[in-house]
């Protein structure tokens, strides 16, 4: 019979979305403290023995994760041609939908300043944004939100794991700074009076 150590790492490997501890205790037929053990017992043996992987909890499940150590390794890989990756397009529009959700086609376009349709659509091919809901109002526009394979792909629990925007917004005067090239002359300036 196998050890239910074992057994939880086979059913992580395989499964195509965080399982739930609650699924993980059925599937052994033991309580969920149980579990639980099994589960911290595989995650210590994976640091003890060097593995590539570790155990995270992540979109309402377990899962097996990379090692941070590995990512040097995983960016040449992913760098080769037979991986399909996200165009900057697509991760754009899925970073409006992940910090405005629920948010409208035309919002999303709005926002990056050009029409998002086709992203939204590779995005939901993709099952990384879906459907929540219609706007109230005239036309009740389609709202995107993100899914759970989102939040499985990120290894995050929930999105209030997304990092503040703040961190990533320069000054207002660098911003001013940044703008000004951009805006219209302003007529009293104009030195041809």
């Amino acid at each position: 019979m196998m050890e239910p150590v074992a057994a939880v790492e086979a059913m992580l490997f395989v499964a195509e979305e965080p399982i739930p501890i609650g699924e993980i205790a059925e599937v052994l037929e033991v309580p969920v403290p149980e579990a639980e053990a099994a589960l911290a017992a595989l995650g210590d043996a994976l640091t003890g023995r060097g593995s590539g992987l570790v155990l995270r909890e992540a979109g309402g499940g377990w899962r097996l994760y990379t090692r941070p150590e590995a990512r040097p390794f995983l960016e040449r890989f992913a760098a080769s041609a037979r991986v399909a990756r996200l165009s900057k397009q697509a991760l754009e529009t899925l970073a409006v939908v992940a910090y405005r959700q629920p948010v409208s086609r035309a919002q999303v376009s709005e926002i990056r300043g050009v029409d998002s349709e086709h992203a939204l659509r590779t995005l939901e091919r993709r099952a990384l944004v879906d459907e929540v809901g219609k706007a109230p109002g005239p036309g009740q526009a389609i709202l995107y939100g993100t899914t759970a394979l989102f939040l499985e792909k990120l290894g995050l629990r929930s999105l209030d794991e997304l990092p503040p925007l703040g961190d990533h917004i320069p000054p207002a005067d660098v911003v001013e700074t940044l703008e000004r090239p951009f805006r219209p002359e302003d007529p009293s300036s104009d030195s041809r009076s």
